[in-house]
């Protein structure tokens, strides 16, 4: 063993130092404690991608592809297209003896023989309608020959204000707030009520659309008034307002002139129409506000008769989805805080209208109607719409009370006092007013089952004091509205009578769009499914659905 171990040790003795054979890397770096093949690392060779392999969970076809053949939309387009307004139908009936609203069928008295029944709409005044954009892309004017309303108890009621105005001599300014349950025709009685302004001769102002004036969607400008207060004023929108007044009341503004000076931009020919006045706002947006000024102040002139072109008409002042001005609009001030409906130029205009702030001396009538589609949360405008419905009706409650107890005082006992007035007024109240009613009416109805003495009766009427409803103390009052609404009469819109629903569904026959006789079974049937006569919901049920 030890010789085999000297003989390998000898064998390696004889192997030289510096070998001429040449050296592999990891004998140049024997010392090098990082991988041979770190410096550069071998390149990964791609594996080669089926070029039909399928990507997702969609399926992609390459063939048969086609190309698009249609132009996009041009700017505007779409909008043109949802707000399109169709007013006939060509393949409806011409209903036989269907009679206009005209000149002479629009006062009260002549307006009442046609209750019930559905009256037409002239051309003129179709045409200012569609000026002042009353008719709504959601009303079912598409579906008839020509367009026409029902005639109900509430429009004869509105046709008799007007006369009543009328014949004051510009002495009586009516402002009202019309608000009901949804698609119960709020916005066609308000177009009811501009047709027959319309027809008076009276100069129609509409806003279109509330919602339009508050969702930032059109330009806006600070400006400060004289009293150092910042308004925002809408130099588009206004002068498209002036536009459709000055489409609608063509004849009138063409004979009317300009009653005083005012500093408008550019200087206006002498004995300026008020036409040619609205007309410079319209086409140019810079002096829109200007002229919006000026013409406010010459409708809200003194008329004076007497003298040629001087003569001012009563004024008639509309507003639909009033709603939407009783709030917050989504405009923005400096300091990126909203800016509050009200302080919009023409939202303040209106208001001050609506509120009474501003006069109108020639008289008219100042009417807006709430919205129910797409109501908006403004909790001080709609406590103070119940508040002022249950305000018109406390009289009526109060008188009924101190009628029960005269009627208890002549009494022997409470079994003979009769409480029929009382369920027939239950129906009638608002919801507030009506709780408290129903309260007083069980006790009453106990005291008689009782057999009571009239004292215990007299001493319930002494504790029957109806009340307004209150306001949330928790909720922070807008009094921006409160000041506007404190004094509005308002007006519930309740839906049709069965009369009035008979009346509707015979058009609807007449015209080939209802399929069945009408007969009393048939209109009791629609007149409940549709809510007791929910206009709009007689109609989707009567002539809009599809079985």
């Amino acid at each position: 063993m030890s010789s085999s171990m000297c003989l390998r040790c000898l064998k390696r003795s004889l192997v030289p130092i510096e070998s001429s054979l040449p050296l592999t890397a990891g004998q140049r770096a024997a010392f090098s404690t990082s991988p041979s093949l770190a410096a550069n690392p071998p390149k990964k060779t791609a594996k080669p991608t089926k070029t039909n392999a399928r990507q997702g969970k969609t399926l992609k076809l390459t063939k048969n592809k086609r190309a698009a053949t249609t132009r996009p939309p041009a700017t505007g387009e779409r909008k043109a297209l949802r707000k399109r307004v169709v007013l006939s139908n060509t393949n409806a009936l011409d209903v036989p003896g269907l009679q206009d609203l005209t000149t002479d069928s629009v006062s009260g008295v002549k307006l009442r023989e046609l209750q019930d029944k559905v009256a037409g709409l002239g051309n003129d005044t179709v045409d200012a309608l569609r000026a002042l954009e009353a008719f709504k892309p959601t009303q079912g004017w598409s579906l008839f020959r020509r367009p026409a309303s029902l005639v109900r108890r509430e429009t004869v009621e509105l046709a008799e204000l007007l006369q009543a105005i009328q014949d004051s001599n510009g002495h009586q300014v009516e402002r009202r707030v019309v608000f009901g349950e949804k698609v119960g025709g709020k916005s066609v009685l308000l177009l009811q009520a501009m047709a027959m302004a319309y027809l008076k001769g009276w100069l129609v102002v509409h806003y279109p659309e509330a919602k339009d004036m508050t969702i930032a969607h059109t330009a806006y400008q600070p400006v400060t008034t004289a009293d150092g207060k910042t308004i925002y004023i809408q130099p588009q929108y206004t002068a498209h307002l002036l536009g459709n007044i000055a489409k609608a009341n063509r004849g009138l503004l063409s004979n009317m002139r300009l009653a005083g000076q005012h500093q408008l931009p550019v200087p206006l020919p002498p004995n300026c129409s008020l036409l040619r006045l609205v007309e410079l706002g319209a086409n140019d947006a810079d002096l829109a506000w200007p002229v919006w000024q000026a013409l406010w102040t010459e409708l809200t002139t003194p008329s004076q008769p007497e003298q040629e072109g001087l003569q001012r008409p009563p004024l008639f002042v509309g507003m639909d989805g009033v709603d939407f001005i009783m709030r917050d609009s989504a405009y923005l001030d400096s300091e990126a805080q909203p800016v509050h409906a009200h302080e919009l130029a023409l939202v303040r205009d209106y208001a001050d209208i609506l509120s009474g702030k501003t006069s109108l001396p020639n008289g008219g009538l100042v009417l807006a109607a709430t919205t129910g589609s797409n109501r908006p949360s403004a909790p001080t405008f709609h406590h103070y719409l119940n508040r002022n419905h249950a305000e018109a009706h406390l009289p009526t409650l109060v008188s009924l009370r101190d009628r029960l107890r005269a009627q208890a005082v002549d009494a022997h006992s409470a079994s003979d006092l009769n409480f029929a007035e009382l369920d027939s007024l239950l129906s009638t109240l608002p919801p507030s007013l009506a709780d408290q009613l129903h309260t007083f009416r069980r006790r009453a109805m106990a005291s008689q089952r009782s057999n009571a003495s009239v004292a215990k009766f007299l001493a319930a009427c002494d504790t029957f004091q109806p009340e307004l409803p209150h306001w949330d103390p928790y909720l922070a009052i807008d009094q921006r509205v409160a000041d506007v609404m404190g004094n509005v009469r308002v007006q519930k819109l309740q839906g049709l009578s069965k009369e009035e629903a008979r009346g509707v569904m015979e058009y609807y026959a007449q015209s080939g769009m209802l399929r069945h006789t009408v007969t009393d079974g048939l209109v009791s049937e629609k007149w409940t499914l549709a809510g007791n006569g929910i206009i709009g919901e007689l109609e989707k049920g009567a002539v809009r659905a599809r079985f």
